[in-house]
Parts: C-alpha cells; structure tokens; sequence
C-alpha cells in the first residue's frame, strides 16, 4: 500500500491537484442545478455501464436535452448514430428512468433497486458526479490498481458485497491520504489511465 500511497501524495503536489480540484467543484455545483440537469447526469452514467466514459461524455454532450424529451425508439436512433454500444437497451432504461425523475432518491441502494441499468458502480458514479463524496466508483480501473498494488485479489465477478468489501479498502486509503473517495477515484483514475474525467 505505501507504494500507491507515495504515488497519490506524488501526484497530488503536480498540475494534477488543479484538475482534480476543479472537477470535484464541478460535482459540488450539482446542488443548484435543476431535477433536469440532474436526470441528465443519471443518463450519462446509464451510458457508461460497459462503455467507454470518454465517448459516453461525448454522447451525452450531443443529446443533452434529447434525454428529457426523445421517444425510446428516436433516442435508440440516436445513440445508435452517436456510436453507442447499446443503443436500445439504453434507451429502454433512460425512458423507464424519465418516468421516475421526480421521485430521484439519492441513495445507492434505491437507485440500484429502481433504475433499470443501474449498479452499484453506476449508482456510485451518478452521486459522485452529482457532489456526494463518500461513495467508490469500482470499474476495471481501479480493480486493476488495487490487484497491481497487491491489495485486492481480482475477483470473478462485482456483487454487492464484493463491491462494499472492495469500497472499504478505498475507505482506508483515502483516509490515510486525507481526502474524500471522490477526490481519491480521481487520482486512481489519472494513475491509472493518464486522464482526469468525470
């Protein structure tokens, strides 16, 4: 763990800290936005799961108020053109969870158990983006960080308790760095990848 930890504090005293620092003010000013920017921030994460983050940004940006207002079937035509690797069943989702805008819950267990397309990861990722900060974004990224660092043994497959067990050890790391895991997601992620994203 001291390696990785040595490595977070190292980046942290670079250009990165101002990247980092400006994303997470971009989450925190979530809390003046309206239900409709929020909801778009939920379809945004719909669209990560098995995708790539990069190009769900882009989607997202091109649809923007297309996801209030699109038929399931003219938003399956349009994330099919953007080059979504899922277009209908995204679509699917994002109509099923425009029904449920506003009685939005930010609680990961409701948004697991009433958004269609939403896990743990997704759900983690949508209160993060929105300026919670207590919560671990667990995607591929990260699980391959903490297995190089030998402090997780890389599992088969992300259930529940697998996720909070993993979430956890995250805990104890930012907590030894002194900063929230939303902060530390985006340390990881840069460690990881070389991109400082949302």
């Amino acid at each position: 763990m001291e390696s990785l930890l040595n490595k977070i504090k190292k980046i942290r005293k670079t250009e990165i800290k101002e990247l980092v620092d400006k994303r997470i003010e971009e989450f925190k000013s979530f809390s003046k936005k309206s239900k409709k920017e929020i909801f778009k921030e939920l379809c945004f994460c719909i669209l990560t799961a098995n995708f790539n983050a990069e190009r769900s940004i882009k989607i997202q940006k091109e649809i923007g108020e297309g996801f209030l207002m699109l038929s399931e079937k003219q938003l399956a035509k349009r994330l099919k053109e953007l080059g979504h690797r899922f277009p209908n069943t995204r679509a699917k989702y994002i109509a099923e969870a425009r029904k449920k805008i506003d009685e939005l819950k930010f609680d990961r267990n409701w948004l697991v158990e009433n958004i269609k397309g939403i896990g743990m990861k997704e759900a983690s990722h949508f209160l993060r983006n929105i300026g919670f900060d207590d919560f671990a974004i667990i995607d591929f990224h990260i699980i391959d960080i903490l297995e190089k660092n030998k402090l997780i043994n890389r599992p088969k497959t992300i259930t529940k308790k697998n996720y909070i067990a993993i979430e956890n050890i995250l805990k104890k790391i930012a907590k030894k760095v002194k900063m929230a895991l939303s902060e530390l997601d985006l340390y990881l992620w840069y460690l990881e990848t070389g991109k400082v994203l949302k």
